[in-house]
């Protein structure tokens, strides 16, 4: 494959192999150099101002503008992947433009250690070493066919979380066959690129703490970050300071009530004996327990089967019952029968000396933490330990008659088939309500018409159906209705049934009356918790509730609900004016950039609920109140940004061991003080005794959080929407003056590699780092910008990355260049300014300020595409343009772009940037320091003539092509072009006499004020043209309107005036024209309308001065006023 690098596909990967990296490892050794020299400089160390005594802090703020973001910190459990950089570039760009805006930037960056994920990998690893010895030299490779049943990696790395890397396939191509031998930790670490005789060192939790971060700085520095790393800090108790902090915040929420302790269902690990929330998981990330009613239907009468390999192991008064559990407690008084799967494995759990369950083993595991077989003080750790009597197969136990509470059938239903029994939702047992389930209703009928097939009585699967809901669609037997109208034949109608089912429900819980029953007349939605309650008062049911998707923890560990007390956040409808005051928020003063994020808050808003803030093993700070607990992880990273502003006063390194500006110890940050420089409390001498720290300390760092907060943008990945960015807000409104509530979010999609998902297991996938040695962090940098600015998945590809090794280096050397002594001595002085320099400089302006807007509004996609892409190609033009017409460049001008280039990528590629600012231009100080261009606005009618040329020169070269390949293919052509030829190019004195009434129209519906023409009134007056006359007029129409837009004044528009001369532009165009079109003769003809009469004068080209009138062209007339027509002829 020829490419730019010698590109080509690495056959052990899907990203690309790069062979001549030439011109990548120059633009590489500019970036190291201004890398050191502002590292050196600390030009990204932000400071607020220091001279402003007795004013606000609001009008600090207004008389030195700041800028705050930050995007979520990292977890220190691996190096950082491109993914994280796509993240951090939203940042980047926007804090390097906030610079060039004259703003005090702040961009600071931690790192997170808190939770499950370092410990229980160290924990792994401590096992291996135990099992394997200090450097694995007892471990012998196994065979990598083999897959490992029912295991996954201990702690993935980030990048791998959301991957199933222990999933067998027999197409094993190398990167598939070393994940499947992945399966001990030590192998992760080595994966990761960790030394061998140093993985072992990793066995102690904290070891990862120190050997991350650094990685982590290392990396975000050779990406160009401008991150002020003097604050930085690690998460957890490893950092005193940080630690009293989070205590603090703890506190503070526990005082508001924010924090309560009850008791209720979780997502629980039973192998770590915690709760598992969403960032201690590997798989099931946003998945929440499935509450459900489990009805009790007691045996009355065993299959012949059953009593066989049930009855006769149990006490002959046993009570044993069937849980199946519903989500429809109203309907149970339509019960026909009960289904079980024949070919599902069903376990005889005993709950007491006289009750036993039949449920799956899956259902009996998740009952074991919710009081049915044990106490919530000794829950179990291993499934064996459930109290399992026997197992049997669902078959065995069909035809077994049983007593279904409230089913108007009391004396009893049977326990019938059902192939779609699923032994992974529920206990595996369904109870059948046929009226209202129409799943139940097809399998019922299905069964009635093949008992003798399902070795069955007939009369069991035939009992009457009652009605027991009435509903204004479909009557008072829902699911036959819609199994009839929608043509439901089977039960393997899976499809129709699923819609079926959704319409059955929301019909009969919104619009249903009960027709039966105690609660008979109530509406569906208000008798369904009082069925519910009644059921479980009568012992007839109880509370029962699962995950409602497959969860796994970080320690392997696959997750049940658990019902245990707990400390949590009381997020949502309990606490509805914290909920209310987010919501207001979001919708007011918050801005999210795009609907999908506010729309994402709001959703999560109505639906998060209490949040359990405390575990029992892991990292983290302890809770002050409860020590034997642990803050997790979502918990302590809510309000983290705050901290930011003081930290560097506080340590001179991320542990805390060394000093920082201030000589304050950890011990004296108290409570009070906390709260006095988070502005939650005014100064008071007790609080400077209290806590030893002098006042005027304690007042510098309340003037740095003042400041700085509020935060500006905090970026995130779209997927924290529903816990961390939601948290961050809770938090933040619930402990902070609404003067420092967060300004805006930046949510963004995932970041895509080639087009594909990033992932390990199939070779497509990059680090931070990779990317940055294999590209350049200023070619990584713009191929970021280019992927893409919305909460959809971005993609970046690295051939436009490769392409832009090129593109940048060849512009690199043009720069030099062209100002360099030699050359810039052929360039034209200032003083000889012409039509060509006045278009280029007119351009150039308008590309500063489109690409300022793009920047002030976040879409670096947009800004990267004017500031680089679209600022070459106005050059090229210019440069083009003055080289056909023989007159060379202005020096001034080439100068002016040079400069204006490396203003305007700044913010996307600082180090090219500040190469050509230093090296080519010679200024005196780093192009990080140099504000935004000030340029004159642009004027309209310039631009507009520089479209005029663009579009005519366009139209005059396609014509000419046309005939070529016409005549390339042997059909009729009008000229030859490779003959010598004439252009004549025609244009039109006056506009046509149809068009006045169409501006008159658009003249009498535009609004000045506005800038808005009336759509609506246009719109009909045109549709009421029909026709032909619609057809010639839309287009003309519209071309008005997008001049008066585009910022023409509305009298030249209405009074039918071009911005520009058009023959004066023709005539600039001729002498380039000859040269680039090999036309040996040109004309330019001014072309007049005398009634039906036209004729032609010359005004430009070989004939100038001549008439025209006898040898027009058909063409001719055709020219309008801004739109000329040509001719081509041989000579």
């Amino acid at each position: 494959m020829a490419t730019v690098n010698g590109l080509g596909i690495d056959p052990q990967a899907k990203t690309l192999k790069l062979e001549n990296t030439e011109k990548r490892d120059t633009l590489i050794a500019i970036e190291k150099k201004y890398q050191k020299a502002w590292q050196d400089a600390g030009v990204f160390n932000a400071t607020p101002p220091t001279t402003n005594a007795g004013m606000a802090p609001s009008e600090i703020r207004k008389k030195h503008p700041k800028y705050f973001a930050a995007f979520a910190y990292p977890y220190m459990n691996g190096t950082l992947h491109a993914g994280h950089s796509f993240t951090v570039s939203k940042v980047e760009f926007a804090s390097g433009f906030a610079r060039m805006e004259g703003k005090r930037v702040l961009f600071p960056l931690g790192f997170h250690c808190t939770g499950m994920p370092i410990k229980a990998c160290a924990d792994k690893l401590a096992e291996d070493v135990r099992k394997f010895g200090k450097n694995f030299e007892k471990y012998a490779e196994e065979d990598d066919d083999v897959p490992i049943p029912n295991s996954q990696p201990p702690a993935p790395t980030q990048a791998e979380t959301k991957d199933d890397v222990t999933k067998f396939t027999s197409k094993k191509g190398k990167a598939a066959a070393k994940t499947v031998k992945m399966r001990y930790q030590f192998q992760i670490m080595r994966a990761l690129g960790i030394p061998n005789e140093e993985i072992h060192k990793f066995a102690d939790a904290h070891y990862w703490l120190k050997y991350f971060p650094p990685i982590c700085k290392n990396d975000l520095n050779d990406f160009g970050a401008r991150i002020d790393w003097r604050r930085s800090m690690t998460t957890t108790d490893a950092n005193p300071y940080y630690d009293s902090f989070v205590l603090w915040q703890m506190n503070r929420l526990h005082e508001l009530n924010k924090i309560q302790y009850g008791v209720r269902y979780t997502i629980y690990s039973p192998k770590d004996g915690q709760p598992c929330m969403d960032h201690d998981r590997t798989e099931g990330e946003g998945v929440a327990p499935q509450d459900y009613t489990a009805v009790k239907l007691r045996v009355k009468e065993w299959a012949p089967k059953a009593v066989e390999v049930i009855q006769r192991k149990i006490p002959e008064s046993a009570k044993v019952f069937f849980v199946p559990a519903t989500l429809r407690p109203e309907t149970m008084y339509g019960q026909t029968c009960c289904f079980i799967g024949p070919k599902i494995t069903y376990g005889l759990f005993k709950v007491s000396e006289s009750e036993y369950y039949i449920v799956t083993k899956r259902a009996a595991w998740n009952m074991a933490f919710q009081g049915t077989f044990f106490k919530s003080d000794h829950f179990p750790k291993d499934i064996s330990e459930l109290p399992l009597v026997t197992e049997f197969k669902g078959s065995d136990v069909i035809g077994t008659l049983v007593n279904a509470p409230l089913s108007i059938h009391t004396s009893g239903v049977r326990i019938l088939p059902m192939e779609s029994v699923l032994a992974t939702k529920g206990t595996g047992v369904v109870t059948s309500v046929p009226s209202d389930s129409p799943d139940d209703y097809a399998t019922v009928a299905d069964l009635a018409k093949k008992a003798e097939y399902y070795g069955i009585r007939k009369e069991w699967a035939e009992l009457k159906i009652p009605p027991i809901i009435q509903t204004p669609s479909y009557g008072n037997i829902t699911a036959k209705f819609l199994v009839e109208k929608m043509k439901i034949n089977s039960p393997k109608d899976a499809k129709q049934l699923a819609e079926a089912k959704d319409l059955a429900y929301k019909e009969g819980y919104y619009k249903g009356t009960m027709l039966v029953g105690d609660y008979k007349g109530q509406s569906v939605e208000s008798a369904k918790p009082k069925v519910r309650e009644a059921l479980i008062k009568r012992g007839d049911a109880f509370e029962y509730a699962e995950p409602n998707g497959h969860v796994v923890s970080r320690s392997a560990d696959e997750c049940v609900t658990a019902y245990l007390g707990q400390w949590f956040l009381n997020y949502g409808e309990n606490d509805p004016q914290w909920r209310d005051t987010v919501l207001e928020h979001v919708k007011g003063d918050l801005e999210t950039y795009s609907s999908e994020t506010q729309n994402g808050f709001e959703k999560n808003l109505e639906w998060l609920n209490r949040w359990a803030c405390a575990r029992t093993y892991g990292l983290g700070s302890k809770l002050p109140w409860d020590p034997k607990f642990i803050v997790e992880s979502l918990s302590d990273s809510t309000i983290y940004m705050a901290y930011y502003t003081i930290s560097h006063l506080l340590h001179g390194d991320i542990f805390g061991t060394q000093p920082g500006l201030l000589p304050i110890k950890p011990s004296q940050m108290t409570d009070e003080v906390w709260d006095y420089v988070f502005c939650r409390r005014n100064f008071s001498p007790t609080i400077s005794e209290s806590s030893g720290i002098s006042r005027s300390d304690l007042e510098r760092m309340r003037a740095e959080f003042e400041y700085w907060y509020p935060l500006d943008m905090n970026s995130s990945g779209k997927d924290l929407i529903p816990n961390h960015l939601t948290f961050f807000l809770y938090i933040h409104l619930a402990l902070f003056p609404p003067e420092y509530w967060p300004r805006s979010v930046r949510a963004n999609g995932h970041l895509l590699l080639n087009g594909e998902k990033m992932s390990k297991s199939t070779g497509n996938f990059l680090t931070l780092s990779d990317a940055v040695k294999k590209y350049g962090a200023d070619a990584c940098r713009i191929a970021l910008a280019d992927a893409g600015d919305g909460v959809e998945d971005a993609n970046f590809e690295e051939a436009v990355a490769n392409q832009i090794i090129l593109r940048m280096y060849t512009l690199k050397e043009w720069c030099e260049e062209v100002l360099s002594a030699h050359e810039s001595s052929k360039l034209r002085p200032r003083e000889a300014a012409n039509f060509w320099d006045t278009l280029f400089e007119n351009e150039m302006r308008t590309l500063v300020h489109e690409t300022y807007t793009h920047y002030v509004a976040l879409n670096f996609k947009a800004a990267l595409k004017s500031a680089l892409y679209d600022f070459t190609t106005s050059r090229d033009f210019y440069r083009e343009a003055t080289t056909a017409a023989g007159i060379g460049m202005n020096a001034s001008l080439v100068r002016q772009y040079v400069e204006l280039q490396s203003l305007l990528i700044t913010p996307v590629a600082p180090h090219w940037a500040d190469y050509i600012w230093q090296e080519v231009l010679h200024h005196d100080n780093t192009i990080q320091n140099a504000l935004w261009p000030t340029v004159s606005a642009p004027d309209p009618s310039l631009t507009a003539a520089r479209e005029y040329v663009r579009a005519t020169s366009s139209a005059i070269t396609s014509a000419e092509a046309a005939q070529q390949k016409r005549r390339d293919k042997g059909k009729a052509t009008t000229f030859d072009p490779k003959k010598p030829k004439k252009l004549s190019i025609f244009f039109a004195a006056s506009f046509p006499k149809w068009q006045d009434e169409y501006i008159s129209l658009v003249r009498d519906n535009f609004d000045a004020l506005k800038v808005s023409v009336d759509e609506k009134k246009v719109g009909e007056t045109l549709k009421a043209k029909g026709g032909k006359e619609m057809k010639r007029a839309m287009p003309f129409v519209q071309g008005l309107k997008k001049r008066l837009y585009a910022g023409e004044k509305q009298e030249i528009v209405f009074e039918r005036k071009l911005p520009f001369n058009e023959e004066d532009v023709l005539v600039q165009m001729v002498k380039g024209l000859k040269r680039t079109i090999g036309c040996k003769v040109i004309e330019v003809v001014r072309v007049e309308a005398d009634g039906e009469e036209r004729n032609g004068k010359v005004v430009a080209g070989d004939g100038e001065g001549e008439m025209r009138d006898d040898v027009l062209p058909g063409s001719a007339g055709s020219a309008v006023p801004g739109n000329p027509s040509f001719h081509f002829e041989n000579i």
